[in-house]
């Protein structure tokens, strides 16, 4: 039964990738998610739910490691510096303001508690522009803000997870805060990550060095990327970060001394084929999955906090960009970098690992909790992906 589910998944999948093509800023995702609210009213596809080992084990892999060792080295190394600001500083920032803003928000529609609402911060602090990179560069020639959101969003990853760990074990067991203990296992988790990704692009380096057939290096790119994630989960340091980094340095290395000429065409060919398939099924199950928690009576406090997301963001983008006179200076338009970085921050794929995460582990009484974060997450996948393309060409004419 299973396996039919699936495979009606990805047909459906199909014909909306198909539409796209005729299409040229038709918001996949959003498509998909409606299509899979739709479905969870169809018994067949009731008990075809999806997980957060799911999501972790079986897509983060595939999707981080293509979006990394696809990323552009040449506009890496001209934006590193703020996108590992935005992705760490800013994220911590991020989640600070915003689980302070719902904690006060929740005064007016249900009161939260103080850690309720930072856990529901890290939950929704975390970006997945899969649906908005390419309308960010066609309709606007925003290229460089594109790279931006985009390299943010595979290094933020990594960081919300300590957030979010942190702030539910708080939540749970009713524990205090450590600024030390959270620096320290920030610390041991990235570098620890980052570290295992190098060693693990190295490996995989020296491998297709020794080993030049084409189908076994697209081979060793699947090991890679997954085994990077999988030993870095297992040891306590960060999987996304382990697989990210791998990415980058088979990149690194392709451009600089790989000189196979099929391995960059053969990846490409391969992961270009396997993503929009896991992506596909991903938001597909994403609406399935949340269609049980929509049915609730705190829809006003979610549209307040879907909107609390949104400028809780612009304003720490704003703050960065116009702190820095380097970053100030390299952007023709503040007020339209800021408003298209902070839009572009769509809540996706880790948003709702983290909520399935959650909700795992959660009791009754952490029903409403659950709702307001697949609710805020909708809002946000539907909201700003429809909205992309009009605000970034309202906001060209405006320059």
């Amino acid at each position: 039964m299973i396996t039919h589910q699936l495979l009606l998944l990805l047909f459906i999948g199909y014909i909306v990738y198909t539409i796209d093509i005729k299409k040229k800023f038709f918001p996949v995702p959003v498509v998909l998610v409606m299509i899979g609210l739709g479905l969870s009213f169809i018994p067949y596809f009731e008990d075809f739910n999806i997980s957060k080992d799911i999501i972790f084990n079986v897509f983060l892999p595939a999707i981080l490691f293509t979006s990394a060792y696809q990323f552009p080295l040449k506009q890496l190394k001209e934006n590193i510096g703020i996108i590992i600001s935005f992705s760490t500083i800013g994220l911590i920032a991020t989640v600070l303001f915003l689980g302070l803003s719902i904690y006060l928000a929740g005064t007016f529609f249900t009161a939260l508690s103080f850690t309720a609402a930072f856990l529901l911060a890290a939950i929704l602090t975390p970006t997945d522009p899969v649906s908005v990179i390419t309308i960010l560069k066609e309709s606007s020639g925003a290229e460089q803000i594109a790279d931006v959101v985009e390299g943010e969003s595979m290094i933020n990853d990594g960081t919300s997870i300590v957030f979010f760990t942190i702030f539910l074990a708080m939540y749970q067991t009713g524990g205090g805060f450590s600024l030390g203990e959270f620096i320290s296992e920030l610390l041991v988790v990235s570098i620890g990550g980052v570290a295992l990704g190098v060693v693990a692009g190295w490996l995989m380096r020296e491998t297709i060095r020794f080993r030049q057939d084409k189908i076994y290096q697209v081979m060793l790119s699947v090991i890679g990327a997954y085994g990077a994630f999988y030993i870095g989960e297992a040891i306590g340091v960060s999987g996304v970060l382990a697989t990210v980094t791998a990415g980058i340095f088979v990149a690194y290395e392709m451009g600089k001394e790989i000189k196979e000429d099929t391995l960059q065409p053969s990846l490409d060919g391969f992961w270009d084929i396997v993503t929009p398939v896991l992506l596909a099924v991903l938001f597909l199950l994403i609406g399935i999955r949340s269609a049980d928690y929509l049915a609730f009576s705190g829809w006003w406090f979610a549209i307040a906090i879907f909107l609390l997301t949104i400028s809780v963001r612009f304003i720490i983008i704003g703050l960065f960009i116009y702190g820095v006179s380097k970053w100030r200076n390299e952007f023709k338009n503040d007020f339209s970098t800021i408003t298209l970085t902070a839009w572009s921050g769509i809540k996706g794929a880790m948003s709702v690992a983290l909520l399935l995460w959650l909700e795992e582990t959660a009791s009754g009484k952490d029903q409403l909790l659950i709702s307001l974060a697949f609710a805020a997450i909708l809002l946000s996948l539907i909201i700003q992906s429809i909205g992309i393309y009009p605000l970034s060409k309202v906001l060209k004419n405006l320059q």
